[in-house]
């Protein structure tokens, strides 16, 4: 229950941000948000991260609706049950699940945050929770999923108990 209000709660929070963007700018306008740091910059976004596949939003939302409706699969299953995994993965779900909202309602996904101090893609909400929910997804894959795999393995199986 937690995980899913969570998911809820991401989804809400990038979608209040995009509101507001909406709102407040005009298409291609600026306004500081944290000066020579970061702007908020209003743009649409056909495509994937980076742009990839700009002007494919079709292909994005269908390929975005099949991996998150994985990872809705994996954590109603509790596939990885570790906390870290299930957490990483609800910050997945709720991040791709707002840009899959944009993309259905809107053809397009709304990215705002703009680094002034270096060249980097616009990005969102959404963004921000799955690049932070996949690579902490991956750290627990990679550093801590066999032991907790065998840890609940040891855990599982019976033990000798002493000659009877």
């Amino acid at each position: 229950m937690p995980y899913l209000l969570t998911i809820l709660l991401c989804v809400a929070a990038d979608q209040a941000v995009k509101y507001y963007v909406v709102t407040h700018l005009a298409l291609y306008e600026s306004a500081p948000l944290l000066p020579g740091l970061v702007e908020l910059y209003y743009i649409r976004n056909t495509g994937g991260g980076f742009s990839i596949l700009s002007g494919h939003t079709w292909l994005l939302t269908l390929l975005t609706a099949a991996v998150m409706a994985a990872v809705a699969v994996l954590l109603a299953r509790r596939t990885f049950p570790h906390p870290l995994a299930m957490w990483t993965l609800t910050a997945i779900l709720g991040g791709g699940l707002g840009n899959l909202i944009d993309r259905v309602r809107l053809g397009y996904v709304v990215d705002m945050f703009n680094f002034q101090f270096m060249r980097y893609p616009v990005f969102n909400v959404a963004d921000i929770l799955v690049v932070c929910g996949t690579i902490g997804f991956a750290a627990y894959y990679l550093l801590l999923h066999d032991r907790a795999a065998k840890k609940e393995t040891d855990h599982g199986t019976d033990q000798p108990d002493g000659g009877q």
